[in-house]
C-alpha cells in the first residue's frame, strides 16, 4: 500500500453503491479503503480492507481509531425495506445519515462525499425526494472543509435480493428513456452503480475545499477524473 494513499471509510457497504465501491478499490494503491456496518458484508474477492461490524451508536469510536481523510456515505434504505413507514425510512435517510456524518467531523474527517437522489428538495411533495433534500441541507450546515453530494438518477446494478418489479421495468426500458431525456429531465436518466462508485473515489481524494452537487452529468464527469489501473 502506498504511503501517499488517501484513508477513505465507506458507510453503507452492505448496498449497491457499496458494493461497487469496494469492487473499485481492487487493486488500487491509491486508496486505502476500510469500512463500517451494521451486520457483515460479502467482501469482493481480491480486496484489501477492513470491515468494522458495530451498532451506529459506536461508530464515532471507530472512526476515531480509524482516523480517514474521507467518508463515502452510501446510507440509504428503501420505500420497501422500510416496511413503507415514514418514520423508519427517514431514521436511515436522514437521521442516520446526519449523525454519521456529524460523529465524522467530530474526528477529524476532512471530505464528506454522500449519495442522494436526483431531484432531492426540501420542498418538494414527493416524501422521499423531501427527507433527501432536507438530509442535504442539513449536512451542509455541519461545515465539512469539502462536501461533495451526488445526485444520481435511477441505479443500473444488481441488487441482492432487492428488486423491485417497477424498479426492473424501469432500468429495462432505460436506454430508451435516457434517449427521450432532455434539458431538466437529463438529471433522472438511469446511471450505472460503478459510474457513481468511480465518482464517490475520485471527489474522496480531491484536495479543493468547497461544497459541491453533482447531477449525472456531473457524476460522469467526476468519475473520469478517477486514475485508472496499470495493469502489469
Amino acid at each position: 500500500m502506498s504511503d501517499g494513499a488517501t484513508r477513505i471509510c465507506l458507510i453503507g457497504a452492505t448496498g449497491l453503491i457499496g458494493g461497487k465501491v469496494m469492487e473499485e478499490c481492487i487493486g488500487r494503491e491509491d486508496v486505502r479503503l476500510s469500512a463500517i456496518a451494521r451486520r457483515e458484508a460479502q467482501l469482493p474477492r481480491g480486496i484489501r480492507m477492513e470491515l468494522f461490524v458495530a451498532e451506529p451508536e459506536k461508530w464515532g469510536e471507530v472512526l476515531e481509531a480509524m482516523r480517514p481523510k474521507a467518508v463515502i456515505c452510501a446510507l440509504g434504505t428503501t420505500w420497501k425495506k422500510a416496511g413503507q413507514d415514514e418514520a423508519a425510512f427517514r431514521a436511515v435517510d436522514h437521521d442516520l445519515v446526519l449523525a454519521t456524518a456529524r460523529a465524522a467531523k467530530e474526528h477529524g474527517v476532512e471530505r464528506f462525499v454522500a449519495v442522494s437522489s436526483a431531484g432531492a428538495d426540501p420542498l418538494s411533495k414527493t416524501f422521499y425526494l423531501r427527507v433527501k433534500g432536507e438530509t442535504e441541507r442539513e449536512l451542509t450546515k455541519i461545515r465539512f472543509p469539502r462536501l461533495d453530494i451526488l445526485r444520481p438518477g435511477l441505479l443500473r446494478g444488481k441488487r441482492e435480493n432487492d428488486r423491485r418489479v417497477g424498479e426492473r421495468l424501469g432500468i429495462a426500458a432505460a436506454p430508451l428513456a435516457n434517449m427521450l431525456m432532455h434539458g431538466k429531465y437529463r438529471q433522472y436518466r438511469a446511471i450505472h452503480a460503478e459510474t457513481v462508485a468511480q465518482a464517490a473515489l475520485a471527489l474522496a481524494k480531491s484536495a479543493a475545499r468547497g461544497r459541491f452537487v453533482h447531477d449525472n452529468d456531473g457524476i460522469i464527469r467526476a468519475a473520469k477524473r478517477l486514475p485508472q489501473l496499470v495493469d502489469e
